[in-house]
């Protein structure tokens, strides 16, 4: 069946599923870009522009020094994907069915803004930890090349608090 009930829980899995595939994808395609743009913002001096930014990664790290942070924001901007786009059609659905359906058609802008708020709060919460870890990588040279390293590393050293400290900027943003 290429099909499934609106509001089912399939119909929530598979809007999940498009969040995973749209926000991970895409966001660990620009990996690279990111790194520079992480890079340019830390330390200006040293990386002076985009093409600048690429040509001295490339000469201190090669083209591998490119993808550094590439797991944590597949993982995170995955998750962040999932909540974001499972937890609108939750919202949508809740916040329509507590305005009945003719003031849900009414106020649909502000219905859809609403949803797309609270389900951005929560893909936040879920992009966070996976975010410092990544600027981490990116930014502290020396300090960890992988997840793997970085998460026990920034755990031992402030505990889960240093996954969390980019959650309000997050939302602000």
């Amino acid at each position: 069946e290429y099909s499934c009930e609106y509001g089912s829980l399939k119909f929530y899995a598979l809007c999940g599923v498009g969040g995973v595939l749209s926000c991970g994808l895409t966001h660990t395609a620009v990996v690279p870009l990111d790194l520079v743009k992480c890079r340019m913002q830390v330390d200006p001096q040293k990386y002076k522009s985009i093409f600048n930014g690429f040509s001295v990664t490339l000469n201190e790290d090669g083209v591998r020094g490119l993808a550094k942070g590439w797991a944590p924001t597949f993982i995170g901007y995955s998750m962040q994907g999932l909540c974001k786009f499972g937890f609108y059609e939750v919202f949508k659905i809740l916040y329509g069915n507590m305005l009945g359906e003719e003031n849900a058609y009414l106020w649909r802008t502000s219905l859809y803004l609403a949803a797309s708020a609270s389900a951005e709060f929560f893909a936040d919460i879920a992009l966070a930890p996976m975010e410092a870890a990544k600027v981490r990588i990116q930014t502290q040279p020396g300090y960890a090349n992988t997840l793997r390293q970085a998460v026990p590393k920034m755990f031992a050293e402030e505990g889960i608090w240093a996954f969390y400290k980019g959650v309000a900027p997050l939302w602000m943003r």
